[in-house]
């Protein structure tokens, strides 16, 4: 990848999603990024975004509906409520036997591999039950 230079507004952006922990959309980032700037675009924030998460500087959490993003880096996985839409870090420690087993099964080079569990949440059984 090209190495591109830090922006003020891609600063804006990295911070935002540093500052939530509850894996926001681009379009969460956006409003955030916008009350900060007024003048930002919505396309500045997504190409950003983009950018930022190709470098590693923040990661993309592919789920159902919309990408969500992290500012954890380190190799876990994310739990996904099909009801309120809501993505949580999942409590279980990221298993590199699979990536091992994997890889010797089927001879690809596994660099890693992203799980998203689905379910309803807590607060979503909660209100079923009521």
């Amino acid at each position: 990848m090209k190495n591109r230079r830090s922006t003020k507004q891609r600063q804006l952006i990295q911070e935002a999603v540093e500052k939530r922990h509850d894996h926001p959309t681009a379009d969460q980032i956006y409003l955030d990024v916008r009350a900060a700037d007024e003048r930002i675009s919505r396309g500045t924030v997504y190409r950003n975004l983009g950018i930022l998460s190709a470098s590693g500087q923040i990661s993309n959490v592919k789920v159902p509906a919309a990408d969500r993003f992290d500012s954890r880096l380190d190799r876990h996985y994310h739990l996904f409520c099909t009801c309120c839409g809501r993505v949580f870090d999942a409590p279980v420690s990221y298993r590199e036997e699979i990536d091992a087993q994997v890889e010797n099964d089927t001879g690809f080079q596994i660099s890693r591999h992203r799980t998203v569990f689905e379910g309803l949440c807590p607060d979503c059984i909660k209100k079923k039950e009521n």
